[in-house]
């Protein structure tokens, strides 16, 4: 049994396999704690699979979880389904919505031309099954990248994506959580990669709103940005990175996918994944050839080619790392810690 968290360490399920639910988040309901994300088990960067569905965790103290299955399994004969393990799947989130009873999950697909889009499925229960609602949504007309979603106390629902290669964007989500009104606003433009910013996560503290996001650099960690605001749509402050102390400027070679707030306390923690975990570069080292690939239109730097085979990645290995988010005035802070207990950052 655990009784801490251990960040970028081996995570193992309580039936002693690697626990698979990345690019995640955590859904709290009835005093427990579901931990869901990209079942990466098959994954290992030859055999063309990118996902084997939605798995899904339960826990009662956040250390140790239990295995609840797909809750969204692949579809196997159908290569044409958003749901085959072929399409490149990434970052399901689900809410809930009080008015339809439905649970709603939304999956960024991206093809393979490029071109990015939502696929949205509902159930009844968290666990499913789940019933596909739309496929190839493109949300504004845009190709949407990754994403974050998130509800007020008034159960009006947001949809935080990044404009692929371009700005964040924030858009009203419908009534019934599975389309946007027409209405959102922008943030963050910039002309490319790795600038950009995607794997956009959002949170509240005190009624403020913050935005943790990363730059874009396929599964090779960038530099953290957070940013803040006093409404849904902004505008936005940007605030800098949050990891303090990390001389790689890599975000603890991690990117972050959720934030979740533990019930009852002023602990927020940043769920990331360790995508390569044998990835130890410094950022600055490989920033110029991002910005010459995609901004220059020139291509990687003569060497570097292999650091954007991101499709060869074995994210099947791909580690977690957890680490609390404290407060200096209004800016999150997230320092290292080789292991820590939640009860350290709660005050009675």
């Amino acid at each position: 049994m655990r009784n801490c968290f251990e960040p970028g360490k081996i995570w193992l399920d309580t039936s002693g396999r690697r626990i698979q639910a990345h690019g995640g988040s955590i859904f709290y309901e009835n005093e427990t704690y579901y931990w869901y994300g990209e079942n990466k088990e098959h994954t290992d960067g030859k055999n063309g699979v990118w996902h084997w569905g939605v798995r899904c965790y339960s826990s009662k103290d956040l250390y140790n979880w239990q295995d609840e299955g797909l809750i969204i399994p692949p579809v196997l004969d159908d290569e044409t389904s958003p749901l085959h393990p072929s399409a490149m799947m990434d970052r399901p989130h689900i809410l809930y919505n009080e008015s339809t009873k439905k649970y709603v999950c939304w999956l960024k697909i991206m093809g393979r031309d490029g071109s990015q889009t939502e696929t949205v499925l509902s159930a009844d229960n968290l666990l499913g099954p789940y019933t596909i609602v739309r496929t190839g949504l493109k949300p504004l007309g845009m190709s949407a990248g990754d994403f974050d979603l998130a509800k007020a106390p008034d159960g009006k629902g947001y949809y935080f994506f990044e404009r692929v290669h371009s700005e964040t964007i924030i858009a009203d989500l419908t009534d019934d959580y599975t389309d946007v009104t027409g209405y959102y606003s922008t943030h963050f433009p910039h002309a490319g990669p790795p600038y950009v910013r995607e794997a956009t996560a959002h949170f509240t503290r005190k009624g403020r709103h913050y935005l943790i996001t990363s730059g874009t650099t396929g599964y090779f960690p960038n530099p953290s940005e957070a940013a803040v605001a006093d409404t849904w749509h902004g505008p936005y402050r940007v605030l800098g990175d949050p990891h303090i102390g990390d001389e790689s400027r890599t975000s603890f070679h991690s990117q972050i996918s959720s934030v979740f707030h533990v019930p009852n306390s002023d602990l927020y923690i940043a769920l990331a994944d360790r995508w390569l975990p044998d990835c130890t570069y410094r950022y600055e080292d490989y920033e110029r050839a991002f910005a010459r690939r995609f901004i220059e239109g020139k291509g990687p730097l003569q060497g570097e080619e292999k650091y954007f085979a991101d499709t060869a990645a074995n994210t099947s290995i791909s580690e977690y790392v957890w680490l609390p988010i404290v407060f200096e005035g209004e800016k999150p802070v997230i320092k290292w810690y080789d292991s820590w207990k939640i009860e350290d950052f709660i005050k009675e």
